[in-house]
């Protein structure tokens, strides 16, 4: 059985301070807590760099702009806080959580003069490239819940409250036996999976749903760069669930899923190929271009 994450040992950045990582603690009557004002990142370091930090620490400030606080420290201050983190752990491969939040003053709905508190933590997450295991991809199942009208939730924030739903959808598809759940949007049309983007291909294109009512994520605008740098035809368009059946392949992109192939959703089989392969291998030697070019 893995530590919990409040029984380990090393260091967090909290507001502006290097301390203990079992010291970096917040009150039960936090404003974030109980009512959800609390945005993140998910960021992966790679041989010690972390993969496109200043988006986002700017994806960051956004996301708190959207829920009507903001981040005190810049984009710089950011970025050389989650360099310090991974410095005073040691890391090199590892995952980043950037986490922003409104604090204790207030304990109601309003809180507008509660102090925004900032933590980083980082924890060890080598990126896994075992390409004969990756390329038999994963199981989908289809979420009950879907994604919520963005005149409904502040949608284009990552903000902690909108994964409450992806929480509840990962629990059952995982006891259903699927690694993941598709979600649609409020519309019945495909939108993500509970924490990653959806592509799929057919007749050499790729298809991907239109960002407009879930995170247009860093790692999916990278992806659709590597993929047009291929010559191949990204089309961002409304994707309904009755098309499932005529994609040859399917694929997930996120911080954590990196680019990872999909098998099966619900009743929907799925071969992973060419595309798919050549992604992820494009994506390995995006966010490791040292290694990449070592080995050439």
């Amino acid at each position: 059985m893995s530590v919990p994450f409040d029984q380990r040992d090393g260091f967090i950045w909290l507001d502006g301070k290097i301390v203990p990582w079992r010291e970096a603690q917040l009150h039960v009557l936090s404003h974030g807590l109980h009512y959800g004002s609390t945005v993140f990142e998910g960021e992966r370091a790679y041989g010690g760099a972390i993969f496109k930090s200043t988006e986002h620490s700017a994806r960051l400030r956004r996301s708190a702009e959207i829920l009507d606080f903001v981040v005190p420290y810049s984009v710089a201050d950011l970025d050389a806080a989650k360099a310090l983190v991974l410095e005073k752990n040691g890391m090199k491969d590892a995952y980043v959580r950037p986490v922003a939040w409104r604090g204790s003053e207030m304990m109601a709905v309003a809180a507008q003069h509660n102090t925004i508190h900032v933590a980083i933590g980082a924890w060890e997450w080598p990126s896994m490239f075992d390409m004969a295991a990756k390329m038999k991809g994963i199981r989908l199942d289809i979420a009950e819940y879907r994604r919520p009208d963005p005149r409904t939730a502040p949608v284009l924030s990552k903000a902690a409250g909108l994964y409450m739903i992806c929480t509840i959808s990962k629990h059952r598809a995982e006891r259903n036996g699927c690694a993941d759940a598709l979600m649609l949007d409020w519309q019945g049309r495909v939108a993500e999976c509970t924490g990653a983007n959806v592509f799929f291909t057919r007749d050499g294109q790729v298809h991907t749903p239109i960002a407009d009512c879930f995170l247009d994520g860093i790692t999916r605008q990278t992806v659709i760069g590597l993929a047009r740098a291929r010559g191949l035809e990204v089309v961002e368009r409304r994707v309904m669930p009755e098309e499932l059946a005529s994609f040859d392949e399917c694929f997930l992109t996120g911080t954590a899923a990196e680019v990872t192939p999909v098998s099966q959703i619900g009743p929907h089989a799925f071969t992973p190929g060419t595309i798919t392969r050549t992604l992820i291998e494009d994506f390995h030697a995006a966010v490791r271009p040292g290694a990449s070019k070592a080995a050439a």
